[in-house]
């Protein structure tokens, strides 16, 4: 009686949102480990390497220096938006206005920001599926509707043309887009980028571009900018990143994004009226890491490519997973429709769903990962390989032996 009164009390806006489910997973495994239990947790996309040690000696000197204990520029310090433009020239190959930059509180306010000032209600935004938790969730806290538009391991997780033709509507008003992608790990070919935004262009269409793991690329694969490779698409175009995953700052809560200069003042206004200025030494802390040079960022990329070639390698070796390698991010997205409805564990436990299978991975072999409705994907699994090296071992050996104990 009490949670029903409480929910209608609540708005329906926040009734209607769902909880961050690898937040979640990440909470329950935590929440384990605390009460005593091993748990082996692929379930956060967080590295697990230290923060860069140039990064943390600007911090600890911001800390002593009086200009950061005041309120400073809702869009971000002066000196951080520059060096984002500056940024974005040597990465994404085209050039911005540091007026065209908002720092906003991680990436994650970047893209709530993005559909509160372009999405009224009963606008449509195309989701490619498989896709970030948040971004449906985001959408619908606008006001707006999500119109996911899924594609699977046989795409190679990348959607056609074609398919987001059939899902437009007179209602469409943006497309968000994530290459390389979370949770696939996948990076959308050159062309296909291209096509999208070109596409879009032609109905009048936002794209919204998440480019945060941009640096995170294996093989032959590259990330490809939609606003380089579509330069008339510039003024349709919020493209959303930080510091998080390249520099292993995901506390630091730094995030930023580039848009046309109308569109950034509208997002300032947002932001003026939401939070204020991000603080001032996280923010100095980022222009240090987004100022310097990319090395440890590629040592770190050497490493998460090591594990994923062995954790691609050991979840195929799991009777009934199908992993496909990624090339992008750092996520396992294996298929495992083949566990469902069939005897797993010492218990003979029985899973329907990728989400009931990820509950009994987690509760009887302590092993947490992300199932694929979070994503718009039922029958997957997601696993993050930004843990140590013993872990992710461990960790998916115990999912094998898990599964080959119903055998037993």
């Amino acid at each position: 009686m009490a949670e029903q009164e409480s929910r209608r009390t609540l708005s329906d806006r926040i009734n209607s949102v769902s909880p961050s489910a690898t937040l979640a997973v990440d909470g329950k495994a935590k929440a384990l480990k605390a009460a005593g239990v091993d748990v082996i947790g692929f379930g956060a996309g967080e590295p697990n390497f230290p923060t860069p040690d140039y990064v943390v000696e600007a911090a600890a000197e911001a800390c002593r220096d009086p200009r950061n204990y005041r309120y400073t520029p809702t869009a971000g310090l002066p000196e951080l938006r520059e060096a984002i433009a500056e940024k974005t020239k040597r990465d994404s190959g085209y050039e911005v206005s540091p007026q065209q930059v908002v720092v906003t509180n991680g990436g994650k306010q970047a893209v709530y920001e993005s559909f509160q000032i372009l999405i009224d209600p009963g606008d449509e935004v195309i989701v490619p599926a498989p896709f970030w938790t948040s971004y449906t969730e985001m959408i619908k806290l606008a006001g707006g509707v999500p119109v996911e538009v899924l594609s699977g391991a046989d795409q190679n997780f990348t959607p056609t043309v074609a398919q987001l033709e059939a899902a437009r509507t007179a209602r469409t008003r943006a497309i968000i887009i994530n290459s390389p992608s979370n949770p696939t790990g996948a990076v959308w070919p050159a062309d296909t980028i291209k096509a999208i935004g070109e596409w879009a262009l032609e109905h009048d269409l936002w794209v919204i571009s998440d480019e945060i793991y941009e640096h995170l690329n294996y093989d032959d694969a590259k990330t490809t900018y939609i606003g380089a490779a579509v330069p008339e698409l510039r003024d349709r175009l919020l493209v959303l990143n930080g510091v998080a995953k390249t520099y292993a700052m995901t506390g630091w809560r730094v995030g930023w994004m580039i848009a046309a200069e109308p569109v950034a003042k509208a997002a300032a206004k947002l932001q003026g009226h939401l939070t204020g200025n991000v603080d001032n030494v996280a923010q100095r802390a980022a222009l240090a890491a987004v100022a310097g040079p990319l090395d440890e960022v590629h040592r770190m990329r050497e490493a998460f490519d090591k594990r994923r070639r062995a954790i691609v390698a050991a979840l195929n070796e799991i009777p009934g997973v199908d992993c496909p390698t990624p090339t992008g991010a750092f996520y396992a997205f294996p298929d495992v429709t083949a566990l469902l409805g069939r005897p797993l564990g010492a218990n003979g436990s029985v899973a329907a769903t990728s989400s009931e299978l990820a509950s009994l991975l987690l509760d009887e072999a302590h092993v947490a990962a992300v199932p694929g409705e979070a994503f718009g994907a039922p029958g997957y699994l997601r696993f993050s390989y930004a843990l140590a090296d013993d872990q992710l071992v461990e960790g998916i050996r115990r999912f094998h032996e898990w599964v080959e104990a119903a055998k037993a």
